[in-house]
């Protein structure tokens, strides 16, 4: 199993900015999917998830409205847009997966607990 985190980098607040992850070695379309993002010193906290479908979505409150995820089944890839960032995004962004075939919208998993697969991380740093 692999997940490759990409995109990263630095950006002014305001900007926007997108992210990758390509993933192998495992059947991607039944896998919910996530981002979380982890600053020094802190836990790793939540940032977006998606189902296998691409159908229901959650996103922490911190960046609802602002940050966009996608996934791409044919592709294996999940994505991130991150619109109107803010100085406190700054974090290593890294995205997650979790086998979960059926479709839940009242349970989507939220706790970096509950995955079992991470990437390397992308390192994204916002100036003000």
């Amino acid at each position: 199993v692999q997940l490759q985190a990409s995109g990263g980098g630095s950006v002014q607040a305001g900007d926007s900015l997108a992210l990758s992850c390509v993933t192998s070695g495992f059947a991607f379309s039944n896998y919910q999917m996530a981002w979380f993002r982890q600053v020094p010193e802190k836990e790793r906290e939540f940032v977006a998830t998606i189902n296998w479908s691409g159908k229901f979505l959650r996103y922490s409150d911190s960046v609802k409205d602002r940050f966009t995820i996608s996934r791409d089944n044919a592709k294996k890839m999940v994505f991130l847009k991150m619109d109107s960032v803010k100085a406190e995004d700054t974090a290593v962004y890294y995205c997650a997966a979790e086998y979960l075939p059926y479709s839940d919208p009242d349970h989507l998993l939220t706790d970096r607990y509950d995955y079992d697969y991470w990437g390397q991380g992308t390192q994204v740093t916002v100036s003000s």
